[in-house]
């Protein structure tokens, strides 16, 4: 009787870890967010407290979970981003890096932008609604590059969130401070620029229009067309700095 009763709890315990991991995955728990405390999980999954004690200790073993001394449980970062620090610089140093990343972004956010479109729920427009609003918002205050690029980012990450395909979220979650400079520089660079600002802000409500419409082609369209068009503004900006130096320097002699 007494194994079959810790067969029981173990069942349970699993069953509560299952549940968990699913918040995990589908990105409705994300990376440093705190857990609900055990008596809100207790009551949310109608088990015993100690059930939630047992799963979230597999949890932790599995290394999703971290949790401190009076602070509780938070969700563990599960991409590894060692990579990040040498690559933050070349793409501060080295251009190709950038324009490089800007290509990873049109395959990512074209594919997130057309399952949008086809899988967004009503509680996804609303949030994309939002983000989209209060970029709009933003452009007509006095409000810095940084600011600026991560409402630009948080735009284009609830769309992907919509997409409903955890793996794409993820993968984008694990570029998400290289992603973050991709949009600083087409802010930075871009957004004083009225010719170029107008075009952006075009693109994003062509973007943003398609999602919500619910036209998956329009939507891939339009997100790829975005970056593409960054991409190439940036390029241009580039090869005009080059020619200004090259002239520079003819005028001072040095050809």
């Amino acid at each position: 009787m007494k194994n079959n009763t810790e067969a029981q709890k173990r069942q349970v315990a699993d069953v509560v870890a299952e549940r968990i991991e699913r918040l995990i995955i589908d990105n409705v728990l994300k990376a440093g967010q705190s857990l609900p405390s055990e008596r809100r999980l207790t009551e949310k999954f109608g088990v015993s407290r100690s059930a939630v004690r047992e799963g979230l200790k597999l949890l932790r073993a599995r290394g999703l979970i971290e949790t401190s001394q009076g602070k509780g449980s938070i969700v563990a970062n599960l991409m590894a981003r060692p990579m990040q620090a040498p690559m933050m610089h070349l793409l501060s140093s080295q251009p190709r890096a950038l324009y490089d990343l800007l290509e990873v972004r049109e395959l990512l956010e074209g594919e997130s932008a057309r399952l949008a479109a086809q899988r967004g729920t009503k509680a996804d427009f609303i949030l994309i609604t939002r983000r989209y609003e209060e970029l709009v918002a933003a452009h007509g205050q006095e409000t810095s590059a940084l600011a600026l690029a991560r409402l630009d980012h948080a735009f284009h990450l609830a769309i992907c969130e919509a997409s409903h395909n955890p793996v794409l979220v993820h993968t984008l979650n694990s570029l998400n401070d290289l992603l973050l400079s991709s949009v600083f520089a087409s802010v930075n660079n871009l957004y004083h620029r009225k010719a170029q600002k107008q075009q952006i802000d075009r693109q994003h409500a062509r973007l943003f229009n398609a999602v919500i419409g619910q036209l998956p082609d329009q939507a891939h369209k339009a997100a790829v067309n975005h970056i593409r068009s960054v991409r190439a503004n940036l390029k241009e900006i580039e090869q005009e700095e080059q020619r200004l130096v090259r002239a520079t320097l003819r005028l001072d002699g040095w050809d």
